[in-house]
């Protein structure tokens, strides 16, 4: 039976950095309610969808987005007054083509994002089931390896601390998401230590994660290797690492620019260090290995590299099916970053990881830098089975509370919930 869309609300609040963001009230005719908050990245890919933002600046320096709400108040929530809320693909569909452009450009694709998430979530609630098992079905029951951020660099530490953007701890060889949570909660406290005895701040970035000043963009990894073994566990068996050097932000005219050791490399050379890293390191996820558009790289990176560890592209693919067939075809990469606001809608995300997995790919559900308390992420990824969560640090609520829900969604399940582990990794 239909359960019709009653009233669409949105409205302007802020995210975890104190820019302003779009969150949406969807209630149905059966006075089920959902809502929605969008997410915002600092280190975003030229390709993603485009976030529609005021450029007013007397507010907020500009990033206002009145415009969004604007638009979601005069434009969406009429159009889909009187919609079957269960229909999420045709709610979705409805908003792109009254959007019109392929870049979601015109409406804003914060705006689009945050009606279809707030409705999925009223369709739930009005199906009387968790979100994961409404968007998963019965089958739904794969619960994330978490991917801690838990050292910070490039832009997220504002270019204080190494080149590279996150270096991350994984603990793959827990046998449960609470007890993987544990132990990346208490290998993260370990790192606090490691990093205050050497007299170095302790303040964190927008995703929980440390920045220390290092001398090179290696010293984090063993930092990392220091502080895992430290807290009791070993490297490789337990815990593993992971990394996302956020390169585009490097690359200058074919070479990539490492500041803080001052060496410029071409593509290449930064393969050839990758590898030498993978031998020295457990090292079982590259992120963002080469640049957006270096596609030359990225084949010569997987045919390097892609029979040993997942090579995922974020700024690469930016949840796109369009690109991710590119990547297919061209044997780039081997597994995909998944963010649903790089895209649009649900309906597109959910292509997106379909995509993926139907040709052997991995895909790893993340959060953005500028975070809501919304949970939504947490949900999807077991509803979807990606095996992996980027969330950030054990560390600040809206990084947390993905990580809580994960705790509560595995308590829903009992028994029958399986913990991805080491088989949540293509390579």
């Amino acid at each position: 039976m239909a359960t019709l869309i009653q009233q669409i609300e949105a409205r302007e609040i802020l995210d975890s950095r104190g820019n302003p963001t779009l969150e949406v009230d969807v209630t149905l005719d059966d006075g089920s309610r959902g809502r929605a908050s969008v997410p915002s990245g600092a280190s975003t890919g030229k390709h993603e969808a485009v976030e529609l933002r005021d450029c007013d600046p007397a507010r907020y320096a500009g990033k206002g987005v009145l415009r969004a709400v604007h638009n979601v108040r005069s434009e969406l929530a009429p159009l889909l007054r009187g919609h079957d809320a269960f229909d999420q693909t045709g709610v979705d569909l409805a908003m792109l083509q009254r959007d019109g452009t392929q870049s979601k450009s015109r409406l804003g694709s914060n705006a689009i994002l945050g009606v279809s998430l707030a409705v999925a979530r009223a369709a739930a609630n009005a199906s009387g089931k968790p979100l994961f098992r409404y968007l998963g079905g019965d089958d739904a029951r794969r619960m994330p390896v978490p991917m801690f951020n838990v050292l910070n660099g490039g832009i997220h530490a504002h270019w204080q601390g190494t080149d590279f953007q996150e270096f991350m701890i994984v603990p793959s060889g827990a046998g449960s998401f609470r007890e993987a949570l544990r132990w990346g909660a208490e290998i993260y406290r370990q790192l606090r230590i490691t990093l205050e005895a050497k007299g170095f701040s302790t303040a964190v970035g927008d995703e929980g994660g440390f920045a220390p000043p290092l001398n090179n963009n290696s010293e984090a990894l063993d930092l990392l290797m220091k502080a895992i073994e430290a807290a009791g566990y070993r490297p490789g068996e337990d815990v593993q690492l992971a990394i996302d050097p956020a390169p585009s932000a490097l690359y200058e005219n074919g070479f990539y620019r490492l500041h803080s050791e001052g060496r410029l490399l071409d593509a290449d050379e930064m393969i050839g260090m990758y590898g030498d890293w993978v031998q020295r390191y457990p090292l079982v996820v590259i992120e963002d290995g080469l640049a957006e558009d270096d596609w030359d790289g990225w084949k010569r990176l997987t045919h390097a590299l892609g029979e040993r560890i997942e090579l995922v592209g974020d700024d690469l693919f930016v949840t796109s099916a369009e690109r991710i067939r590119r990547g297919i075809q061209e044997h780039s990469a081997n597994a995909v970053l998944i963010k649903p606001n790089q895209v649009g809608t649900l309906s597109e995300t959910h292509t997106t990881v379909l995509l993926a997995h139907n040709n052997g790919w991995g895909a790893m559900v993340s959060h953005r830098s500028g975070e809501t308390v919304d949970s939504f992420i947490a949900d999807l990824t077991v509803a979807f089975g990606t095996g992996h969560l980027k969330a950030g640090a054990p560390c600040r609520g809206e990084r947390v509370e993905k990580y809580n829900q994960l705790l509560r969604i595995e308590e829903t399940l009992g028994g029958t919930a399986h913990y991805a582990g080491h088989q949540a990794f293509v390579h």
